[in-house]
């Protein structure tokens, strides 16, 4: 167990220390660049053809529209960077100590890191529409049909991969046993995968998407490490640890935004953490903040659909809060709070 926790500890703190270290030359690279919205944004849980003023008060401030948006790229090169740096020196300084440090495995993390990457690339790209398109083109990213294609189209390649080459099909319930799915499994993977992806809404205050994906993603690098599965729960702490160097300076005032290329890359990458470790079901408790504020979202554009009334003052939940007059610090801290909680409650069920 001693010899687990230095392999997770190591690898860790030189992802956190990795991050640290690059962001000053790609705040550089930001800066010159201009990486920052050029562009007001709309609600679209309302309509996408009205002005909210309550929407606009929260988000279109002169700070957020100067701010560079890729800062979340900072989390996915720090990770695979770590794991590259890693798997070098096992390779040129091959002993026990380097090979057992080494935590890319084809079984494991190969999937994960390479998810990561793909979905990161993706998110990046939609980061750089938002920020060079004209309006009325690109101008907020992808379209909404665009990206939930896009984002569907990675689940039913993760799927028919867990299905086919992984030979997974089935589901743990907790107490319960588990549930076999056969070919149902490639639609349910889709569907997880969605609804993972939605909540990348939460990310809308300074430190918020950080603090809580960090714990999460700590939570479930705590269930791999329980299940045996080392090289998972490496990979789990290398990015808790790369995001918290991104938190370092996304801490109001923040340095950068996330952007889609932090959200998306580390959303598709927690879906495949939860199958690899069979907590599937376990993720909505995990990840609770995340779940919750991705329905929030949900109830809003349902109810202004088909009753023509808003249920929140803004949506997601975390702007509701802010319009009621709480500050973005109470908001920020109260989340951590109730990830920290939830996130303990998951890891004892992922016990029974």
């Amino acid at each position: 167990m001693i010899i687990n926790i230095i392999k997770i500890f190591i690898p860790t703190t030189i992802a956190f220390f990795l991050g640290i270290g690059m962001t000053p030359f790609l705040m550089r690279l930001f800066i010159k660049n201009r990486l920052w919205k050029r562009h007001a944004r709309i609600d679209e849980t309302i309509n996408a053809d009205k002005i909210s003023p309550t929407f606009t008060a929260i988000h279109n401030t002169k700070e957020e529209l100067a701010t560079p948006r890729v800062g979340g790229s900072i989390i996915w090169l720090a990770t695979l960077g770590t794991a590259l740096i890693i798997f070098l020196i096992s390779v040129f300084i091959p002993n026990e100590i380097t090979e057992k440090l080494n935590f890319i495995s084809r079984n494991q993390t190969l999937l994960l890191l390479f998810a990561m990457l793909i979905a990161s690339l993706v998110g990046l790209t939609d980061d750089l529409l938002t920020i060079f398109a004209k309006p009325g083109t690109f101008a907020n990213g992808f379209p909404r049909g665009y990206m939930i294609s896009i984002v569907l189209s990675i689940g039913l390649i993760g799927g028919l991969w867990f299905y086919y080459k992984l030979g997974i099909s089935s589901m743990a319930i907790p107490v319960f046993g588990i549930l076999p799915l056969g070919m149902l499994f490639i639609p349910v993977f889709m569907a997880v995968i969605f609804a993972v992806f939605s909540s990348g809404v939460i990310d809308g205050i300074d430190g918020l998407a950080g603090g809580v994906v960090a714990i999460i993603f700590g939570a479930y690098s705590t269930i791999a490490l329980l299940q045996n599965q080392i090289d998972i729960a490496v990979f789990c702490a290398v990015v808790t640890g790369a995001i918290l160097s991104f938190l370092w300076f996304n801490i109001p005032p923040a340095r950068f935004y996330m952007g889609e290329t932090g959200m998306l890359g580390l959303t598709v990458t927690l879906t495949i953490v939860a199958f690899l470790t069979d907590t599937v079901l376990l993720l909505p408790v995990v990840a609770f903040p995340l779940f919750a504020t991705a329905l929030s979202s949900a109830i809003q554009i349902f109810s202004k659909k088909y009753f023509n009334k808003k249920v929140f003052k803004v949506a997601p939940l975390h702007h509701h809060f802010e319009a009621l007059g709480w500050s973005r610090a109470k908001i920020t801290m109260r989340y951590w709070v109730i990830s920290i909680i939830f996130a303990i409650i998951g890891i004892v069920l992922s016990l029974l």
